[in-house]
């Protein structure tokens, strides 16, 4: 949904990400430390609290798949999903309303870290 094209600031791929789509609730990236480079939530505190959710959630899927790389998770919740994509130097995570369509947003949210001059496949 978001156009392509590489090497945009992540707060405007944000801005625009958000604008574009109707499924995306909140959003963080973050860089492979987990510190926060931008984000569209309710305030620095939830922003930092959602990076650390995606960052645990890729943790654990690793646990669960050892010895292959983790780009994508997604977790259902009653009131919306919450759904993390990684490049390797970067990590993104969203929340979404309640039944979204997780191909989409997984792929706008893969599109943000590619306009950012990630690599993400």
């Amino acid at each position: 949904m978001v156009a392509s094209g590489a090497g945009m600031d992540a707060s405007a791929a944000l801005s625009e990400l958000v604008e574009l789509s109707t499924q995306v609730v909140e959003v963080v990236i973050a860089d492979a430390g987990g510190e926060v480079e931008a984000a569209r939530t309710s305030g620095d505190d939830r922003a930092r609290e959602l990076a650390t959710v995606g960052e645990a959630l890729l943790a654990e899927a690793a646990v669960v798949r050892p010895g292959q790389a983790v780009e994508r998770v997604h977790v259902d919740l009653e009131r919306g999903s919450v759904v993390v994509v990684r490049d390797g130097e970067r990590s993104i995570t969203a929340t979404t309303v309640p039944e979204p369509t997780a191909g989409l947003v997984a792929f706008d949210l893969r599109t943000v870290l590619r306009r950012l001059g990630g690599a993400v496949a």
